[in-house]
């Protein structure tokens, strides 16, 4: 029987090699490559890593003023785009200036839709997921790319 696809390493919508739910780059810092496979449960414990470094580094560069349920959608983005992405995004800086700017915030979550100078729809319905989970504190995920969430966005 064949494995699942994603534990066979693939290239992400801006061809960067991937693996599991997600990872780029192993515990120790090695990259992925083509031709790597992995076991479900070795792709479980990167994700585990994966979150605990995104948990570590919204912690640290965010301000402490925020609720759980800003801080959960900021992991999740930071685990999506990176901690330098994250620390120097325009992002960061209007949450730095005011966490409950929210049709600010939600222009800036917005922006993100992009891989590599490439429109993907999938990460504009990720943006709005995590956006409104920043605002409502909810999970919702049936969003479609004409939809918006708040004034402008």
């Amino acid at each position: 029987m064949d494995s699942p696809k994603w534990l066979n390493a693939y290239q992400d919508t801006g061809g960067v090699w991937t693996i599991g739910i997600g990872t780029t780059i192993y515990c120790g810092g090695k990259e992925v490559k083509k031709g790597d496979v992995i076991t479900p449960e070795k792709a479980y414990q990167l994700l585990q890593f994966d979150m605990k470094q995104a948990t570590i580094e919204v912690d640290a560069w965010t301000r402490d003023d925020i609720t759980q349920n800003q801080f959960d959608a900021l992991v999740s983005f930071v685990y999506n785009c990176g901690t330098v992405a994250y620390r120097t995004s325009q992002l960061k800086k209007v949450i730095d200036r005011d966490p409950f700017d929210y049709e600010a915030i939600c222009k800036q979550f917005l922006r993100w839709k992009y891989d590599n100078g490439k429109y993907v729809p999938g990460l504009l319905r990720r943006r709005q997921a995590e956006f409104w989970l920043y605002w409502k504190g909810e999970l919702k995920y049936n969003f479609l790319p004409t939809d918006k969430i708040i004034g402008n966005g």
